[in-house]
């Protein structure tokens, strides 16, 4: 329950945006368009920042879903210390704040607080995304698959650093094994 309620509360912090980034890049920019059916569904973290709310976590994953009212439903799970750890597990809503191109929302996952989701790199297919913020504190890269191959990594990484992300700071996400009848 504690590690339940420190994720919950970090989660918080990070949708509050409070901390500073930085400041010398230029304005962070999301995808052009952002479907938001073809978004939903469960992501698995591939790699991410590291971030003090999500310590000893690991397969990691979020799951989207939309609400009677529009807005979206975000699940983030992850298992402590361990592949085979207890699963802690957080509930919030999104909600679309560009609805031009649907790519910048704004999270809660405790009331007041809310921040910033932003999608800023996504493929076709929408079979890997890339999440953000804008002072580039937080980032996460997803896949609808546990893993990613070496080749598409490298490329996401590449595009990354031309937006003023840090290669080092990247941690790869270990993650469960999904069998064939999943």
């Amino acid at each position: 329950m504690v590690g339940h309620i420190a994720l919950l509360l970090g989660l918080t912090i990070f949708t509050a945006s409070c901390a500073t980034g930085q400041q010398d890049q230029p304005p962070l920019k999301t995808v052009r368009f952002l479907d938001l059916q073809r978004y939903l569904g469960k992501w698995y973290e591939i790699a991410s920042y590291p971030a003090w709310f999500q310590k000893d976590c690991t397969a990691t994953t979020a799951e989207y879903s939309l609400l009677a009212d529009g807005n979206i439903q975000v699940v983030n799970r992850c298992r402590k210390e361990r592949l085979d750890g207890p699963v802690d597990e957080v509930v919030g809503h999104a909600q679309v704040v560009d609805t031009t191109t649907n790519a910048r929302l704004t999270v809660s996952f405790f009331w007041p607080f809310s921040g910033n989701y932003w999608i800023i790199d996504l493929d076709e297919g929408y079979q890997w995304a890339v999440v953000s913020e804008p002072r580039r504190k937080y980032l996460w890269i997803l896949s609808r698959t546990p893993t990613i191959d070496e080749d598409t990594y490298a490329t996401i990484v590449t595009r990354l650093q031309e937006m003023g992300y840090s290669r080092e700071r990247l941690n790869r996400t270990t993650q469960v094994a999904v069998s064939a009848t999943h």
